[in-house]
């Protein structure tokens, strides 16, 4: 086995990763993920103990414990661009010796929760309510510079998706990916129904991820729109009795990432828009720090 070129993985002088700037003792091996760096003390104020903070652009990164778990949280910025480095230097902090350069024999999976916002795509999904990504189906095209295996039904959908939503001659061919299923039954309230329960405050389904937020959200600000009508085929797409829940820039390229390198993945998402009923939320900031103690919960009793 070869060494990982000083081109291809690049450490700073004090052997930490890159961008995140961070060594391996310095995470968890339970990560929450938040797109707004702002957003990182809005998770670690629940710690007991904040042991980590470093930033570095918009990677920020609180680890700490509450009770006896150790839990990262980490903001990856906007964007499934962002993802692509965040989660790469996670694996690599874990999985690759950093003074030699080599991949270790011995590979750790991580736990790595979104929780994040989203725009409902359900005239039934309120504002302030909270999604789970059973599914992430990806818009952009990160996925196309790896080989996910996929698998028949990840297939099926993508394709159904291509006929129902975009066109025979559409430049865009999605990729959809599975979240955890150790996750997704964490998250859940009983075995039977998961993350469906009204009781939860939890519903499931498929989560589209957008390269951008105007355009490839179906948004009109001056341009004129290659798909005019995204939000309606969003909203009306049916596959053995999945539909799509929600929009937004980070799950499907999670799911792919932690896919390639052994990892476990769920995208929680707190609600502030109804794109179908043209709602937004009085009160968003409630709904993500209701989310996060939900989260937290979770985490730490599991």
């Amino acid at each position: 086995m070869k060494p990982i070129a000083e081109s291809e993985l690049i450490l700073n002088t004090d052997f930490s990763v890159y961008h995140l700037q961070l060594h391996e003792s310095e995470i968890a091996d339970t990560i929450i993920t938040v797109g707004d760096p702002s957003r990182v003390r809005e998770v670690s104020k629940h710690f007991d103990k904040i042991e980590v903070k470093k930033q570095n652009r918009e990677f920020v990164t609180h680890t700490g414990i509450i009770g006896k778990k150790r839990i990262t949280v980490i903001s990856t910025g906007i964007g499934p661009d962002n993802i692509d480095i965040v989660l790469t230097e996670l694996d690599a902090l874990v999985n690759v010796d950093l003074k030699t350069r080599l991949i270790k024999k011995e590979k750790k999976s991580l736990r790595i929760i979104r929780v994040g916002t989203s725009g409902a795509l359900q005239a039934d999904i309120p504002v302030d309510s909270f999604v789970a990504s059973s599914f992430g189906l990806s818009l952009d095209n990160l996925l196309y510079f790896y080989q996910p295996k996929l698998t028949k039904k990840e297939i099926n959908i993508a394709n159904e998706f291509s006929k129902q939503v975009l066109n025979i001659d559409s430049k865009i061919h999605p990729i959809v990916i599975t979240a955890s299923d150790e996750l997704i039954k964490l998250f859940s309230t009983t075995e039977s129904d998961k993350l469906k329960t009204q009781e939860s405050g939890i519903r499931s389904g498929i989560t589209v991820t957008c390269p951008g937020f105007y355009g490839p959200q179906g948004r009109v600000v001056r341009n004129k729109l290659a798909y005019p009508n995204l939000i309606d085929n969003l909203n009306t797409f049916q596959f053995n009795k999945l539909s799509i829940t929600n929009f937004e820039m980070e799950t499907s390229a999670i799911y792919g990432m932690a896919r390639l390198m052994g990892h476990q993945a769920l995208s929680l998402n707190a609600i502030v828009a109804n794109r179908v009923l043209k709602q937004f939320s009085k009160n968003g900031h409630k709904a993500v720090q209701e989310l996060i103690v939900l989260a937290l919960d979770k985490i730490c009793n599991s």
